[in-house]
């Protein structure tokens, strides 16, 4: 990639990969570490997949700094190896016109169990983004931020989309609310009242869809009762996050990992109380009506889902406008295409852990040893990992590692219970015991990925541009 009078590429392959600068001088690699040799045309540095690298390479090759997104349709694509960017870029590159890439995108969680810092995932990006040759805007998704420790974290690292997470001050009603729980909305925090808000929804009314919404007090009450913390929660949150930014930021609202499904109702009074105490928002991701689990296809009635994502949009546009965002995106193939339709674009779309299972995949066609000790490892971890997730996998339904040839060792990624068992075992498989280092599977992947690289590549092209096609400009 050619950027003023440097010329910067990624040389190897894997963890032997190395950045090479040419410059006309030594002086114009000043902001470079590694070692430098005089050339005909020159200079030319060799040096590490350094954070001061990644730092200097996004200093002198503007399109590599994250931004905010904005309104345009997006899609955020995940890392949990930090070699994926390449494949990913390929993808945008044949796939997805018209949508702009996050491709440094992971949640708090997510780091954690990895032992990733938020800065190893945005430099694992943009060397990715360099070695692939992709020069249009990109963003970096801190996702389901839960606190504020977790924000200053990854703003010191350079993230601009920050998804805050309020799920765990979402409460759960059962049948109509009582006087006690009206009583535990924190008002205070909410600047409001009881007497206030009832007044401020007096004969709500909009169109969404082809009829019109109305909010009842039952509605409202309901929506206080079960929203009212996670709102003041994530006002708390927003607020820490203006106040310690110094660079443009945007936020998304997520409330999908929760148990009761988003009404309209609820979403209108969140944006309402989102809006009114000065938070600004630039995509939302409700609970949905059936089931988005991970690293398969939507279970529930389709049609249902996209009238409820229409009217999701109806009111992201009167509010907002925000997108709607759709969180465990990935493999649900069937809906794209409708979901497309019923949010006009204005959509986000995220994926993270089936670009791992794209790298496991490789590894069951390349090394059947690996992968049966992969699928081992995320089976005996299934019982502990799956509360984290939305999967409903069962143990009882997937055969033993020995049990399993060779040549069907592939279905094993493809079949739905085997498939979530291995997406949401990649914490026990990547690090150790006592998250203190990677693992020797770990390595070993590595090693596998790196020697097959072109295959890896070329999977992840086919794989991710499933999910972007539908979702890109057409011609």
């Amino acid at each position: 990639m050619t950027e003023g009078n440097l010329e910067l590429s990624i040389v190897g392959i894997g963890d032997a990969r190395r950045l090479r600068v040419s410059a006309p001088s030594a002086a114009a690699l000043a902001d470079f570490e590694g070692t430098a040799a005089e050339s005909a045309t020159g200079s030319v540095l060799d040096g590490p997949l350094s954070a001061a690298n990644a730092v200097a390479v996004r200093t002198h090759v503007p399109s590599l700094r994250p931004q905010p997104i904005g309104l345009r349709t997006s899609a955020g694509v995940g890392d949990r190896l930090g070699l994926a960017a390449p494949g990913q870029v390929r993808a945008f590159q044949k796939f997805g016109a018209g949508i702009v890439p996050i491709f440094a995108q992971q949640s708090a969680r997510e780091m954690d169990r990895l032992g990733r810092m938020p800065q190893q995932v945005l430099d694992d990006a943009t060397f990715g983004c360099l070695q692939a040759g992709w020069d249009g805007p990109v963003g970096a998704d801190a996702d389901h931020l839960k606190s504020t420790a977790e924000i200053d974290r990854c703003l010191d690292a350079g993230f601009t989309l920050f998804t805050l997470d309020p799920g765990e001050f979402v409460r759960h009603i059962e049948g109509t609310v009582t006087a006690q729980q009206l009583e535990d909305v924190p008002w205070g925090d909410l600047e409001d009242d009881l007497e206030s808000m009832t007044r401020r929804y007096a004969d709500f009314t909009m169109e969404v869809g082809d009829g019109i919404l109305r909010l009842s007090e039952v509605d409202v009450f309901q929506a206080a009762a079960k929203y009212g913390a996670a709102v003041a929660y994530t006002v708390s949150m927003y607020r820490h996050l203006m106040e310690r930014a110094t660079y443009p930021v945007e936020v998304e609202v997520s409330v999908d990992e929760t148990d009761d499904v988003t009404t309209l109702a609820e979403h209108v009074y969140m944006a309402t109380e989102l809006k009114r105490l000065g938070v600004e928002w630039v995509s939302f991701a409700p609970r949905y009506v059936g089931s988005f689990e991970k690293g398969v296809d939507y279970i529930g009635d389709k049609q249902v889902l996209y009238t409820s994502l229409a009217n999701h949009t109806h009111i992201a546009r009167a509010f907002g406008p925000y997108k709607i965002s759709l969180h465990s995106g990935s493999d649900k193939f069937s809906i794209y295409e409708g979901a497309a339709q019923a949010t006009g674009r204005l959509v986000h779309l995220k994926t993270s852990g089936t670009n791992y299972l794209v790298a496991v995949d490789v590894a069951s066609r390349f090394d059947q040893e690996l992968f049966r000790n992969i699928y081992a490892v995320s089976r005996d971890a299934y019982r502990g990992t799956r509360a984290s997730y939305q999967v409903s996998a069962r143990l009882d339904r997937t055969p033993e590692p020995h049990e399993v040839p060779d040549e069907r060792l592939h279905d094993l990624v493809t079949a739905f219970d085997s498939r979530q068992i291995l997406h949401v075992g990649y914490g026990a498989v990547l690090r150790t015991e006592d998250g203190q280092g990677a693992s020797p599977l770990a390595a070993s992947l590595r090693e596998l990925l790196a020697a097959h690289n072109d295959a890896y590549e070329s999977e992840l092209e086919a794989h991710i541009g499933r999910h972007l096609t539908t979702f890109s400009e057409k011609s």
